[in-house]
């Protein structure tokens, strides 16, 4: 499970400096390939578990293009390993929403968390369980014939 990762903080492209979008790039996207690569050189067979992000899919919010770009970047990364390291090794990614973890407690104001689960269809957000349970399933041979696939969790606010 590759499960670095982290916002750092908002900037719009305008006032973001090149080590910022570097920085978020890094902590998110290199880590995965540097974790995944290092994996391979160990294990042959199994499944790898990237964690991507809505944001990816839908650009983020006001301020996180440069996660938003490293998490979108993962999902395609997910896409590329899974061909390449077929048929012995899965790859899948999850790309969650809002999930009750410290980066929504950092990055998401409480009246922004409230209008979520006001629009999301299940009327609540995620938690850090419910997640676990998808990775392990995604890790486990219940899901031997699922590869490549970048799996929305997010209550249903977007329905792909």
């Amino acid at each position: 499970m590759n499960n670095a990762g982290g916002l750092i903080g908002c900037k719009t492209i305008a006032e973001m400096p090149l080590e910022h979008w570097q920085t978020v790039r890094d902590l998110n996207l290199t880590s995965t390939f540097l974790m995944t690569k290092a994996c391979l050189a160990h294990k042959k067979s199994g499944a790898i578990v990237n964690l991507a992000s809505q944001a990816g899919r839908d650009g983020g919010g006001p301020g996180a293009v440069a996660y938003a770009t490293s998490k979108g970047a993962i999902m395609t990364m997910t896409r590329g390993l899974a061909k390449e390291l077929a048929p012995d090794i899965r790859v899948n990614a999850l790309c969650p929403r809002m999930i009750e973890t410290d980066f929504h407690n950092i990055h998401t104001a409480d009246v922004s968390r409230r209008g979520y689960e006001a629009a999301a269809p299940v009327r609540r957000q995620g938690t850090s369980a419910r997640t676990a349970n998808l990775v392990l399933l995604l890790a486990c041979d219940d899901s031997a014939f699922i590869t490549g696939a970048n799996v929305d969790i997010n209550g249903g606010v977007l329905c792909s």
